[in-house]
């Protein structure tokens, strides 16, 4: 497959261990009510594969290895154990916290959409791209594009774990989307706004004590942004 991605100036991740031991610091532990030996010991026996046996993007590297994986893999806790509402304050930006946007009381309500987690509390994300190229485009032009390369869209606490694990990956002019989360309405039909990880600028609601926070919002499923990439990976797997 091409390398289609485009973030080759980002460092690499740390290894899982180092991923791993950084989950814990938080204190994610609680609120995924996941032991913390549990989470190092599937850092340590993870080993990374390729990620893509299958259409969905879910998939099925395991084993048994040193856990130190590659430098574009992420340790994921599953969203039904740590939602976003709860991982979004654990984001830093120099010394501000992340936060929601006021007017996304349901960011937990969005779900993975056209996409499959791994059935377990921890997973693996491989491959990933913060899709600067793809800046400026829709949510309804990124993902068709996404699909053709054989990428997977991440979902927000996947993004949200990313930002953790690599603050660096959230810069000014150089945010993501993670259209792999949508809100379902109560008819069926999918709810129009996307989530997306960015930067405050402390205006509006935000309120100037935010400007330069991490912030948790959402864009329309129609609209672009110069400044919003579309987060991806090649492949999910426990």
């Amino acid at each position: 497959m091409p390398d289609t991605s485009s973030n080759a100036a980002l460092p690499a991740l740390p290894p899982l261990t180092d991923q791993a031991e950084r989950l814990i610091a938080l204190g994610v532990p609680e609120l995924a009510g996941i032991p913390a030996d549990e989470i190092r010991a599937y850092a340590r026996s993870t080993t990374v594969g390729d990620g893509t046996d299958d259409d969905s993007g879910a998939g099925t590297s395991t084993g048994t290895g040193t856990g130190t994986g590659t430098g574009d893999t992420l340790l994921a806790v599953h969203p039904d154990r740590a939602p976003a509402s709860a991982l979004t304050p654990l984001l830093r930006r120099g010394d501000k916290p992340g936060f929601v946007v006021v007017d996304m009381p349901d960011v937990d309500d969005f779900a993975p959409a056209g996409v499959e987690l791994p059935d377990s509390p921890l997973y693996l994300v491989t491959g990933l791209d913060r899709g600067d190229r793809m800046a400026n485009w829709s949510p309804e032009e990124a993902l068709p594009a996404l699909g053709a390369e054989g990428r997977t869209p991440l979902v927000l606490g996947e993004g949200i774990h990313w930002v953790l694990q690599q603050p660096a990956a959230l810069e000014r002019n150089h945010c993501f989307m993670t259209i792999g989360s949508r809100l379902r309405k109560a008819d069926g039909t999918l709810d129009a706004r996307t989530p997306a990880i960015w930067i405050s600028n402390g205006t509006g609601r935000d309120g100037r004590e935010r400007r330069d926070a991490p912030k948790v919002g959402w864009c329309w499923w129609g609209n672009r942004h110069t400044w919003l990439g579309f987060a991806s990976g090649t492949g999910r797997g426990e």
